[in-house]
C-alpha cells in the first residue's frame, strides 16, 4: 500500500468522522467506500498524529468506535 494512498484515505476517514460524534468501522466503511484494510491503515495514520480516539463499543465488544480527538 502506497503511503500517499494511506494519507488520502486518512483524509476521507477524517471527513466522515467530522460529520458524526463517533462511528464504528462498518459505518466508516459505508461512508468512505474504503476496504477494511484501508480503513485500519488510515486510522493508524490518524492515531499516530493524535487526531482520533479509538475505543471498544460498550454495546458490541467486537466493534470499535472512533471519534475525533
Amino acid at each position: 500500500m502506497d503511503v500517499d494512498k494511506i494519507g488520502t484515505d486518512a483524509g476521507l476517514v477524517w471527513q466522515a468522522l467530522s460529520a458524526a460524534d463517533a462511528l464504528g468501522v462498518k459505518q466508516i466503511k459505508k461512508a468512505t467506500k474504503l476496504k477494511k484494510e484501508e480503513i485500519f491503515a488510515a486510522l493508524g495514520w490518524l492515531a499516530r498524529e493524535g487526531k482520533v480516539n479509538i475505543a471498544v463499543d460498550p454495546e458490541d465488544e467486537k466493534e470499535l468506535l472512533v471519534s475525533l480527538a
